[in-house]
This record gives structure tokens, sequence and C-alpha cells, in this order.
């Protein structure tokens, strides 16, 4: 009877042992360097280390649990920046699904220097956010008239002057807005990327058996190719919005430091960070990440559904 288990026992080892050895660095390197670190955050922020001396241990600390979570929502700046950040991200998200959609659209048609094409809309994301940023802080310079160069100077060759604005740099509310523009630019040929990908896989019968039944372009995209198109523009809708949130450097790169105009949370954190208030930093921080878990979660319960479906 011992040796019968003794052999089942080697027997899972020799059929799990290689494979759990083999992934055991990344698991123990993920779980020390990700979720130790979260856990870590999550401590930081509900105790009152506002100081690099209560951080470290030099002073005492309390825990106030969700004590700094809830000051902080109570304040005109939190309710600000997370404002800012549902203008970002809806201007963002749109703006990149449009685009993205119609360059797809064009391309999937078979138009002539494809290739060319493609890879200028896909340069901006060679471009790194820093470098947009410097450029785009020029093409959005708020001055007008004799004075105006950039977008603005463009539009006065134009004869459109009554497009000139101030972009950024005054509009408390949609401000925010303008910054989105660089973003969109970075990130709309992925997004196309993504729907073409989408388009070519289409398999032509489908479309065929749907004009041979007598259905026109418009009821075609409706009941043929939008549905097929429904997981790509999922996947993009959570990959460009876990985005938004994490867009630091292309405002900063912009904006210059910590512009009450253009503030998102991600910007609060460095605020916090740059004063030696750890507590709050990592209260942001945390409240970033369950922004995130709630865009991410309802993906992957339909993604776990749809391949349980198969």
């Amino acid at each position: 009877m011992a040796a019968s288990i003794t052999r089942k026992r080697r027997g899972r080892f020799r059929r799990y042992g290689p494979p759990l050895l083999l992934i055991s660095p990344s698991v123990i390197l993920i779980g020390i360097f990700v979720y130790g670190l979260i856990g870590s955050a999550f401590q930081t922020s509900m105790t009152s280390a506002h100081s690099a001396a209560e951080f470290t241990g030099k002073q005492p600390t309390e825990f106030v649990f969700l004590g700094n979570y809830t000051a902080w929502l109570a304040t005109k700046e939190a309710h600000h920046a997370l404002l800012n950040q549902l203008i970002f991200t809806a201007v963002f998200l749109g703006g990149t699904l449009s685009l993205g959609f119609l360059w797809a659209w064009l391309l999937d048609k078979r138009a002539k220097a494809e290739g060319i094409f493609r890879s200028v809309y896909l340069f901006p994301m060679a471009v790194s956010a820093v470098a947009a940023g410097v450029v785009w802080k020029w093409l959005l310079n708020p001055n007008r008239d004799a004075k105006a160069y950039g977008l603005n100077r463009l539009f006065q060759t134009l004869g459109l002057d009554f497009m000139q604005n101030s972009w950024w740099t005054k509009n408390l509310t949609w401000g925010i807005a303008a910054i989105a523009m660089p973003a969109i630019w970075q990130m709309a040929g992925y997004v196309m990327a993504l729907f073409l990908a989408g388009f070519r896989g289409i398999p032509n019968e489908l479309r065929e058996a749907a004009r041979v039944d007598g259905a026109n372009e418009w009821k075609l995209y409706r009941h043929v190719i939008f549905p097929q198109l429904s997981p790509v523009a999922l996947s993009a809708i959570i990959i460009i919005g876990h985005m938004s949130l994490k867009t630091f450097d292309l405002i900063m790169s912009i904006s210059k430091h910590t512009n009450y105009q253009t503030k998102i949370p991600a910007i609060e954190m460095y605020r916090y960070m740059a004063e030696g208030d750890y507590a709050n930093a990592a209260m942001v921080g945390v409240v970033l990440l369950l922004i995130v878990l709630v865009l991410i979660i309802p993906y992957l319960i339909h993604t776990t559904r749809a391949e349980k479906n198969r």
C-alpha cells in the first residue's frame, strides 16, 4: 500500500514538478514586486505617514483606516481631478475609436499604397510621450492674432479665426480635453490596427451570403460586420480606458508640473510624492487601481464566459 502511494506521488511530481519549477521564479518575482508592493501601498494608504520621517519609521504613525480616502474625496481638488479624468478618458476613448475605425474601414477597401498608410497611422506610437508632448505644447500655444503660432496660426491662415482658443491654459472645465488630442494622435493608429485585424478576420462568405439574402450595405454592417467586431471594440475600450488612467508624462510635458486645469489623479499622486506625503500618494494610487479593476473585471468575466461557451 505504501509503495503504491509512493509511486503515485512520484508520478504526480514527474507530471507537475517540472512545470511548477519552471514558472516558480516568475511567480515569486510577481508575488513580491507586484502583489507585495500593491499590498504595501494599501497598508501605507491607511496610515498617517504624511512625511518621510513617518514613512521611514523615525516618527510614529497611526492606522487611520479609510480616513485618507474620505478626506481626499471630500476636497474640491479631488472632484476636479476625477472630473478631468472622466473628460480626458471620454475624449481619448471616443477619438481613438472613431479615427481608428474610420482608418481601418478605409484600408479594408484595399486602398492603393496600403502599407504606406498603415506606417503613417502607426508611426505616432513610436514617438515617446515626452517628445510628443513637447511638439504638441507648441501646437497648442494659446497666443492669438499677431502673436499666434501652432494651431491658432494655422486657423488664422485659413481664415478660421473663430476657431482660435486658449486650449488647455485657461479653461478649467474643458481644458483637459485639449490634452487628449495628442493622446488620440498617438493611439488612434493602434486602434486602427485592431479594427483592421477584425475586418480581415471576417470571412468573405458571410458578406456574400448577406448580400445574396438581399442585405444592403447598412444591414450588412449592422447584422454581420458590427457583431463580428464587438470583441475587438471591447478590447480597444479596455486597453485605451486603462491607458488613459496611466497618462502622466504626456500631460506633464505639455502643461508643466501641476497646473490646476490639467490635474488628474496621476498628477495628484505625483504632487503628494513630491511633497513627501507618502500616505496620500499611496491612497491616490490605490484609487486608480480600483478604477482599473472596475474596467478590467467585467472584461475578464466576459472573456471567460465566451471561452466556456465555445
